[in-house]
């Protein structure tokens, strides 16, 4: 299958399938799980680290008002996930085309 006969969600899928797209997720889930078990907040840094994660697509859903921000993370791994599993794709595809030289 040519890369052009692919659709966007079958490509998407393919992207977040990726061992380091499901590695970061992975990481996400676990500081995401951190920060709802913590009964408090105060010395717990894992919500600030859930927006570094996953910026910079979650820093544009901080100022929204409400449960909005979280919802930015949840958008915001998807779409560093789908990106890392892009750039996953084509490493691995250009070091195939391309062997080292000796």
């Amino acid at each position: 299958m040519t890369a052009s006969s692919r659709t966007f969600p079958r490509s998407l899928l393919r992207c977040l399938k990726s061992p380091v797209a499901v590695g970061y997720l992975a990481v996400v889930v676990w500081v995401g799980w951190d920060v709802a078990l913590t009964s408090s907040l105060d010395g717990s840094m894992a919500g600030v680290w859930l927006f570094f994660l996953t910026a910079p697509t979650s820093f544009l859903f901080v100022a929204l008002p409400g449960a909005l921000p979280w919802a930015g993370v949840v958008v915001g791994a998807l779409v560093q996930a789908a990106a890392i599993g892009a750039a996953h794709h084509w490493v691995r595809a250009r070091r195939t085309q391309c062997p080292a030289a000796a």
